[in-house]
């Protein structure tokens, strides 16, 4: 049985509370800053280091009164500290706290995702390994191709994967930017070197040019970058919703002791998990345009991003951690059938062989077009194909029986799968 999604992190990252408390640790690391400077007075910010703390519940219950969400934090640490709370956000707009803080945030669940995605690589390349060699039908438009092996398929996962986890490291390095740079971004009170130290510290680096905010270019790249993760998600479990259709039943969904596939039909066994992630798929991947209409705001800002941002951030983040996580599990326990593909790469009647059969005519001198004729009157008939080609009056004319065999041997179409496989995984290792 699959168990539920039980990662609690990822949700902490966005309540509330550890908001208030990582734009605390900013609020006393500039205080800290500006007392080095002589700027504040030590004895204050000491107070304030050993004193401050916040609790979400207070400060909504002073933002029913206020209406300003930054202020009613700074009003709700004041309480904690006394008299000393009168330099917190010295030299400071609320967006120099706000936008440091969400690429806090940002960074966190970007790490999260990172831990998820190589957990889903290492059950993607354990199946790989297991199957490297088990043969099945490569298809194109839903049609036998040629033969491939499924774990071939699964190495073509794993580069996506590659892919996915260096566009993510790019996407968080991008997102790793604070500004505590004032009202419009010019230092109107603190300096850039209070910026630096603060974000420094942090883990941060200053926006080079911010405005009251950070571009927010730099987070639609952020939540694009999870839209395409999902796309790979979607795509994998597409694949296997496929291979689990009555038809082919070549691979399947882990199906739990006592689970039920219909209140109707004792019968049936649904591919619902992977449904359900194609479905997440399209909110993450929605969730991305409203970040790349985020980009356009009014002169040096307006708040219409600040609005989506608070659903965008953790409903893509959070429903890409359950992706990552579920997928993880399904492929873990995929229930892969050698004996269906087998059977199934064999309804053709041999007639994934037509292009070597093709070229075996070539390779005798008949013209390209003139053999293509040949082998496709024998492929479009109905019947077996190996029977239609033997008996053919033009290319058994060309071709001896023991040509014609080594034609229809699927071991010649896989004689470079192995090291296709070891390019994406043993060179990692």
């Amino acid at each position: 049985m699959i168990p539920r999604y039980t990662r609690p992190q990822m949700g902490a990252i966005w309540s509330d509370q550890h908001r208030y408390e990582l734009m605390l640790a900013i609020e006393i690391a500039v205080c800290e800053s500006l007392a080095r400077r002589g700027v504040i007075p030590a004895e204050a910010v000491a107070e304030i280091r050993a004193k401050a703390h916040v609790r979400a519940e207070r400060v909504t219950e002073i933002e029913d009164v206020v209406h300003h969400d930054v202020i009613a934090f700074v009003t709700a640490v004041a309480e904690t500290v006394g008299d000393a709370g009168r330099f917190l956000h010295f030299g400071m707009t609320s967006s120099d706290v706000v936008d440091t803080a969400f690429a806090l945030q940002l960074v966190e669940a970007s790490r999260l995702l990172a831990a998820s995605l190589e957990d889903l690589m290492a059950a993607v390349e354990a199946q790989a390994r297991a199957h490297r060699d088990t043969l099945m039908a490569g298809r194109s438009h839903g049609i036998h191709a040629q033969p491939i092996t499924f774990g071939l398929k699964l190495a073509g996962w794993y580069s996506e994967l590659q892919r996915d986890r260096e566009r993510l490291a790019r996407a968080e390095a991008e997102i790793a930017f604070g500004k505590l740079s004032g009202a419009v971004g010019t230092y109107g009170v603190n300096g850039p070197d209070i910026e630096a130290e603060v974000l420094a510290g942090l883990g941060l680096t200053p926006e080079p040019v911010a405005t009251q905010v950070v571009p927010r270019d730099r987070h639609a790249a952020f939540f694009t970058t999870l839209a395409v993760i999902a796309g790979a998600v979607e795509r994998f479990a597409t694949e296997i919703r496929h291979l689990q259709r009555t038809e082919l039943l070549e691979a399947l969904e882990p199906f739990g002791k006592g689970q039920k596939g219909s209140s109707a039909m004792p019968h049936k066994r649904n591919p619902i998990l992977s449904e359900n992630l194609c479905g997440l798929a399209r909110v993450v991947r929605a969730n991305a345009m409203v970040a790349l209409e985020d980009i356009a705001l009014w002169h040096e800002r307006d708040i219409s991003h600040s609005s989506a941002e608070r659903v965008i951030a953790p409903d893509s983040t959070i429903a890409l951690d359950f992706m990552l996580a579920r997928l993880t599990r399904i492929v873990a326990g995929l229930d892969v059938r050698p004996a269906a593909m087998a059977a199934n790469l064999d309804l053709t009647g041999g007639r994934l062989a037509s292009e070597r059969l093709l070229l075996a005519l070539v390779d005798k001198g008949l013209a390209r077009e003139t053999a293509y004729g040949w082998i496709q009157r024998c492929a479009l008939a109905e019947g077996d194909f190996r029977d239609h080609v033997a008996s053919d009056p033009d290319i058994k004319q060309h071709l001896t029986r023991a040509e014609m065999e080594d034609a229809f041997d699927v071991r010649h179409s896989l004689t470079h799968v192995s090291a296709i496989i070891d390019r994406v995984i043993e060179e990692e290792r």
